[in-house]
């Protein structure tokens, strides 16, 4: 193997070249032999906030996880506490072997201050196990903040018995935010790995030294096909994904009504009585309430002006949209959108949520 073949960009971990500058790695001759390369792409995400599109699907990055499971170290498994179920890896058990799994819950500073950690703890460590993952330990964080990072640092030195460890998440989790602020804690070093929004931006493994004989591994971000998040362009990511604390919105609403959510998901209300319904989304997304009656019109007729996202209707197939029926029983439920939010709606209560076929709609115990 040439000294080329294992040159890799230090964002993203991509082989780097210069023969192709569509494709990932690509560096300018002249810049190949440097120290601390970054690519093309990288250096547009970290200066620009510009994202390149490189072709590596959900197949792709399961088969480069799946060489996990030969390798010792314990894993670190990042989640989105404001999206579990939608960035939660289902196939995580049999990526990972027998490893201890530390889960870690980031964004916290997404949720409302006057949520109950102890309740969120519980909830992530009884789902987790439903989805047949047994954690080690449940860490709430915000990389963004610096919240629980000294926990998470005090877990992943207790559990890893001087292992590798390797930190692994769907896109959109924070999952390189966490990575630089570890960094920061450890080797006092800043923004050394990409960090951005955009799905899919981190290619190969990345290693990070935690001492002489073992590594901490950034693994590239799972594409998840279930959630939201594919039916938007780079630039309505921004709208949908919450970058401050999520303020609570209340609708009264009488049976027969429905709220919109921009023009990417809608719930019926349909039997229950006049009630509240709260909602937590991105506060910059736009919510719409109508008669359930106009719903199906308004959805054709103003999908793109006056809900949006998308900005652009023929980029969403309205006939490729799945009614959900659900009914909150006797608690206090939450109604989950795979890469967009929830609504808490109390007991009693008949709903229909439309969404794209692929997005999962979930029915938890309320968090709230």
């Amino acid at each position: 193997m040439s000294e080329l073949d294992e040159l890799k960009c230090i964002g993203c971990g991509a082989p780097l070249q210069s023969d192709n500058p569509e494709a990932a790695g690509y560096v300018p001759e002249h810049n190949l032999f440097r120290e601390d390369v970054i690519c093309k792409r990288c250096f547009r995400l970290k200066n620009y906030n510009e994202v390149q599109d490189v072709g590596m699907n959900s197949d792709d990055f399961l088969n480069l996880l799946n060489g996990l499971a030969d390798k010792k170290g314990i894993i670190v498994n990042v989640v989105d506490v404001f999206d579990f179920e939608g960035s939660f890896i289902n196939a995580l058990k049999r990526i990972v072997g027998n490893k201890k799994v530390i889960l870690v819950a980031n964004k916290l500073d997404l949720l409302p201050k006057q949520i109950n950690k102890r309740r969120v703890t519980e909830w992530l460590k009884k789902t987790a196990r439903k989805y047949g993952l047994e954690a080690e330990t449940v860490v709430l964080i915000s990389a963004e903040k610096g919240w629980g990072i000294d926990d998470l640092m005090q877990a992943i030195e207790s559990h890893r018995n001087q292992q590798d460890v390797y930190i692994v998440g769907t896109t959109n989790v924070g999952k390189s935010t966490l990575i630089n602020k570890l960094i920061e804690q450890s080797v006092g070093e800043k923004d050394t790995v990409t960090t951005s929004r955009f799905p899919g931006t981190t290619l190969d493994m990345i290693d990070i030294p935690l001492d002489e004989t073992s590594f901490m591994f950034d693994t590239p971000g799972i594409i998840q096909e279930h959630q939201m998040t594919h039916f938007v362009s780079d630039k309505e990511l921004k709208t949908i994904m919450p970058k401050n604390e999520v303020k609570q919105r209340v609708y009264q609403l009488n049976e027969g009504q429905t709220l919109f959510f921009g023009g990417l998901a809608r719930i019926d209300y349909v039997v229950g009585g006049k009630r509240p319904l709260i909602c937590y989304f991105s506060n910059d997304l736009n919510i719409h309430r109508t008669k359930t009656e106009k719903a199906n019109d308004l959805w054709r007729n103003q999908l793109g002006s006056v809900l949006t996202p998308p900005s652009d209707p023929t980029k969403f197939d309205l006939d490729n949209v799945k009614a959900v029926r659900l009914e909150t029983g006797k608690e206090k439920r939450d109604v989950m959108i795979a890469g967009l939010g929830f609504i808490t709606i109390d007991a009693g209560a008949k709903v229909i949520v439309r969404v794209p076929k692929n997005v999962d709609v979930i029915l938890r115990n309320s968090i709230m």
